[in-house]
């Protein structure tokens, strides 16, 4: 396989993030940089799935819009034509290679979420451990750049043990957090989900008015882990934006 000096040095770079000790989250928002420089793509997301709610959830993402991300959240994810059966598949997996494009541009979640912020090629891959999809990758170019060839998946297959390893080891390092309900957004709070530390630093910044990149420069993260926290932060607290942060942390 011919790599160029830009996917070489993409792939150095991800190889270099999955060996180092990162937490969970913090893997996939740093490698989320480097996948779309390999890729020469444009969007990422990434997420966990919950085998026991059927949902994912603990979205990092990079260049999408929060809003969009949360209607794919709350409800595109459960009308998702094409995600489900791209789990199924243990490489790295086309949009295309579970639906025509022709067909999933005629859908709703087409047309009503994947279209806002201009996603039109997807190509996804999942880290399975054993029997547990323990997170993904999903990136996408748009309109104009093309479909994924064969060379980007067998790129995103390269890299999938790696990923694999490196995921799983942060989760041996990781204390389980048992089982939640979150409250969306503006809903009522839950008192069994405590801010961890992070999202408290992150919470408390945020709600002097901070910036997303000025609270992750502050604290040594990536913008993409800063609006993680703070989704989770606004569930935890059953808060729909940062002006209502400051009285909850005084609670």
């Amino acid at each position: 396989m011919y790599l160029s000096s830009r996917q070489l040095k993409a792939m150095s770079g991800l190889m270099q993030t999955l060996a180092e000790p990162y937490g969970e989250r913090e893997i996939r928002a740093r490698v989320a940089r480097q996948v779309l420089d390999l890729l020469d793509a444009q969007y990422f997301a990434s997420y966990v799935w919950q085998p026991g709610p059927g949902r994912f959830d603990q979205r990092i993402d990079l260049n999408m819009d929060p809003a969009n991300l949360m209607r794919y959240e709350c409800h595109f994810q459960f009308h998702d034509p094409i995600t489900l059966k791209m789990q199924s598949h243990r490489r790295a997996v086309r949009a295309t290679d579970v639906m025509p494009q022709a067909d999933l541009m005629r859908t709703e979640f087409f047309n009503d979420f994947l279209a806002r912020d201009g996603l039109h090629w997807g190509v996804n891959l999942y880290a399975w451990d054993g029997p547990s999809n323990i997170g993904d990758l999903r990136v996408w170019r748009d309109r104009r750049h093309g479909n994924f060839s064969d060379e980007d998946l067998k790129l995103l297959d390269l890299l999938r043990p790696a990923l694999v390893t490196a995921l799983r080891q942060a989760q041996t390092r990781e204390p389980t957090a048992a089982p939640r309900r979150l409250a969306g957004p503006g809903g009522p709070p839950d008192p069994g989900a405590a801010l961890s530390a992070r999202e408290r630093e992150v919470a408390e910044l945020a709600a002097l008015g901070l910036a997303d990149k000025e609270i992750a420069r502050r604290l040594g993260l990536s913008p993409a882990t800063v609006r993680t926290h703070l989704d989770h932060v606004f569930r935890k607290l059953g808060v729909d934006r940062r002006g209502k942060l400051a009285h909850c942390l005084r609670d």
